[in-house]
Parts: structure tokens; C-alpha cells; sequence
């Protein structure tokens, strides 16, 4: 199996999870999981966790530095490859909170995260 059809599967089975539950009451959050962040950096920067390409993104999740400030990453690293992977994710979860799943268009389209061609 690919990983993005893990990733859609993984996606998806936490959407059913929701739905039953009676789903997530506003401003609450629900943890990603390591799959589909592994999935989002495979796609983003080869799964390269310290990705400094020169591009002016950095780290797995490719993360402009002015949004890791924003989003409570100086917390951890002053640019994200500076990062561990899970402070990454972290700071990933409230990018997420805050833009949704286009704050990675093309990745999160490719992995089935956000619809549209």
C-alpha cells in the first residue's frame, strides 16, 4: 500500500471516529496522525526532517520561517530543520489549526487531504 492511500485511509477512519463521536465541538483540536505528517514531509522534502534546500522553507513540513513564529515555533528552534520531528509537528498542528490543510496545497491535495485537481 502507498503512503498516500495510508494516509487517506488513516484520514479517513479519524473523520468516521468524529462522526460517531457526535464530532468536535468548535475551537477543539484533534492530534494528526504521525502517518499523515510523515506523508505530508515524504511529499514536502523527501522526508527529510532538517531540509534546508535554500528555497526559503524549511524543515520536513517546509515551513516558511515567518509562520514558524507565528505559530509558536520559536518555542522550539529558531528555523524548523533546526527542529526535532515532533516539534515540527507541534508547531504543524497549530499551522493546521490556523489555515487548514492549505498551508500545503500541493502535498495535501496529492496525499487526498484537501479536494480539487
Amino acid at each position: 500500500m502507498g503512503v498516500a492511500v495510508a494516509v487517506v485511509m488513516v484520514v479517513a477512519a479519524a473523520v468516521v471516529m468524529v462522526v460517531v463521536s457526535g464530532g468536535l465541538r468548535a475551537g477543539a483540536a484533534m492530534r494528526v496522525a504521525d502517518l499523515v505528517w510523515d506523508g505530508l514531509a515524504e511529499c514536502e522534502s523527501g522526508g527529510n526532517w532538517q531540509a534546508n534546500t535554500g528555497n526559503g522553507f524549511y524543515g520536513g513540513l517546509q515551513i516558511r520561517p515567518s509562520t514558524w513564529e507565528e505559530s509558536g515555533g520559536l518555542h522550539f528552534a529558531d528555523r524548523p530543520d533546526r527542529a526535532s520531528r515532533r516539534e515540527q509537528t507541534t508547531v504543524g498542528e497549530e499551522i493546521l489549526r490556523q489555515q487548514g490543510w492549505e498551508a500545503w496545497p500541493s502535498c495535501a491535495r496529492e496525499l487526498g487531504l484537501i479536494g480539487g485537481a
